[in-house]
């Protein structure tokens, strides 16, 4: 829970967690994902290039994986956008199809 440390995140909840624990939960956490494991071995690829890349984080995103340079908003903004029009050709589709079976109910 991102509430602080003194107010329990729900209200039956009679035990307090210290910062400590909830730090130490968290490493745990991250170690059991793989998460340390693979920022270990990025930061050890950084650290041996022989020339330092002038931007670390492109790096870090390119070496875990990530496209660089793509305006991840202006993809999702693009996604809904597309979805929409999908519904609609689909909505059109099955009204047309909808009056070719009148139609050809009505020449029988």
């Amino acid at each position: 829970s991102l509430l602080p440390n003194h107010i329990p995140s729900s209200p039956t909840m009679s035990t307090y967690q210290t910062p400590d624990s909830k730090k130490e939960e968290f490493r745990k956490y991250l170690e059991k994902s793989g998460v340390i494991d693979a920022l270990t071995k990025v930061l050890v690829g950084l650290y041996e290039e022989p020339e330092r890349p002038p931007n670390a984080v492109d790096y870090i995103k390119r070496y875990m994986g990530a496209p660089t340079g793509v305006d991840v908003e202006a993809l999702r903004v693009e996604n809904e956008e597309l979805k929409k029009e999908v519904a609609e050709l689909r909505a059109t589709q099955e009204e047309m199809s909808q009056r070719l079976r009148e139609v050809e109910e009505a020449d029988e």
